[in-house]
């Protein structure tokens, strides 16, 4: 076999840490691989020539769009604007090579561009949690889950934010060559050689709040102030004035997930808050959002991705 092409998308207001860490991955030569081959990386750029790159400095792009047609993967690192139209040609150079087999590749605000082509619709993805939400409104055809490092689809692969870039080109390695070559080239980029793409993002995620006018809202209200209880949604649709079935079925419309998920959910984040701020036993900080000692370790790191001390050596101030 020849080298693995590689075709990696760049534009004006590029951020550069996607940019490099897919050229880190796939641009870099490792002869000491000793593999049957490698990657052979090329920029492209809807228009060749100097881009200027968030940070105040220029990269120059050598190749254009023709390059996708030989391409057997395609990166998007990002788009310039999540507000605004991906151009037609870059929507149809990206059809056109996924088109002929090629696999393609976004990390975080890429998945718009692969939304706009189409190779989304009706597929799990992924992009960075700040978008999640704008990403769902525009393209309504797309499963998106905001929870994870990358969703791997075969021929489609959609990464989170920035870091997360590392995840999904290690992986990809991974899957071309084997779990031994991926960790090789881990070491040598000094980074962990392997995160399961099921890892939550590490996100500051808003609280979900239901319309003003909706009695779900009150109920939202009252398990946020009660989160040290044991609430069932029995007690939460009373709070609704609706019968459960209404509660259950309202709740998802207002908010996405069934109550039991979301009150699990806020419990977490509190706790995750809890363990950021103090020292306090985790068994203690399980107990005032409402959870046993094993259960808001299990939760936390459903949730989370990782253990609750582990947490806490990360993130306490």
């Amino acid at each position: 076999m020849g080298p693995h092409r590689i075709a990696c998308l760049a534009f004006d207001g590029m951020p550069p840490f996607e940019l490099a860490t897919v050229a880190e991955a796939f641009a870099v030569p490792r002869p000491e691989l000793d593999v049957e081959w490698w990657y052979r990386f090329e920029l492209c750029a809807e228009v060749p020539g100097p881009h200027r790159i968030v940070g105040g400095f220029d990269i120059v792009v050598h190749h254009g769009l023709d390059r996708l047609r030989y391409a057997d993967t395609v990166v998007v690192p990002a788009v310039a604007d999540v507000r605004r139209p991906v151009s037609p040609a870059v929507v149809h150079a990206l059809r056109e090579a996924h088109g002929r087999g090629a696999r393609v590749v976004s990390i975080c605000s890429g998945a718009f561009a692969l939304a706009a082509a189409g190779l989304l619709d009706g597929k799990e993805a992924t992009t960075h949690w700040r978008h999640a939400r704008l990403l769902r409104e525009r393209h309504p055809q797309v499963k998106v889950n905001a929870s994870v490092l990358y969703v791997d689809d075969g021929s489609v692969v959609t990464g989170a934010g920035t870091a997360a870039g590392i995840d999904v080109c290690l992986h990809l390695i991974r899957s071309d060559h084997g779990a031994d070559v991926a960790t090789r080239v881990a070491r040598r980029m000094v980074v962990a050689s392997h995160r399961e793409g099921g890892q939550a993002q590490f996100a500051e995620h808003p609280v979900d709040e239901a319309p003003s006018d909706d009695p779900i809202s009150s109920a939202m209200r009252y398990a946020l102030d009660n989160l040290h209880r044991r609430l069932t949604v029995d007690e939460l649709a009373g709070v609704a004035h609706l019968s459960v079935r209404q509660f259950e079925r309202r709740f998802v419309d207002a908010v996405g997930s069934p109550p039991g998920r979301w009150l699990i959910r806020q419990r977490v984040r509190a706790g995750a808050g809890l363990l950021e701020a103090g020292d306090q036993p985790i068994d203690k900080v399980a107990d005032r959002v409402g959870l046993t000692g094993a259960g808001f370790r299990h939760h936390f790191r459903d949730v989370i991705g990782v253990s609750p001390s582990a947490y806490r050596r990360q993130f306490r101030h």
